[in-house]
C-alpha cells in the first residue's frame, strides 16, 4: 500500500494520494483581508494547483465540502464556484456554516478527487 503525500508539514500534509484518489486538506485563503469572493477565488486557485500537482483536475472531483463562517456569504461563494466548476462535472457538495480555526478566514474547502 503506497501513500504519497504532498507538502508535508509538522501538523498536516496539503494532499495525500492513495489508490487512484487525491485527498486535499482544507484550503483557506492567505489574503484574509479579501471578501468572500476574493477568498473563495484564492481557495479554488489552491485547489487547482494541488490537484494539478497530484495528477488530477477539477473535472475529477468526487466530493467537495465547503465551510463558510456566515451563510450570508453563501451567494458570493456560489458566484465564484459557479464560474469555476467545470460544466457537466459538478461534484457532490456539502456547504455548512462553521466557525473556522482562523477567524479571519471566511471559507474553507475540502476536496476529494480521482486521478486523471
Amino acid at each position: 500500500m503506497e501513500i504519497t503525500r504532498l507538502h508535508v508539514g509538522k501538523r498536516l500534509s496539503e494532499a495525500a494520494i492513495h489508490n487512484g484518489t487525491v485527498y486535499l486538506a482544507g484550503q483557506v485563503a492567505v489574503d484574509t483581508a479579501a471578501d468572500i469572493v476574493g477568498q473563495t477565488r484564492e481557495v479554488l486557485d489552491h485547489v487547482d494547483r494541488l490537484l494539478m500537482e497530484a495528477g488530477s483536475d477539477k473535472s475529477c472531483i468526487l466530493m467537495c465540502q465547503i465551510f463558510i463562517t456566515d451563510m450570508a456569504n453563501f451567494a458570493g461563494m456560489n458566484e465564484v464556484w459557479d464560474e469555476w466548476v467545470t460544466g457537466g462535472h459538478s461534484p457532490p457538495r456539502a456547504t455548512v456554516e462553521a466557525k473556522l480555526a482562523d477567524p479571519a478566514c471566511l471559507v474553507e474547502i475540502v476536496v476529494t478527487a480521482a486521478l486523471r
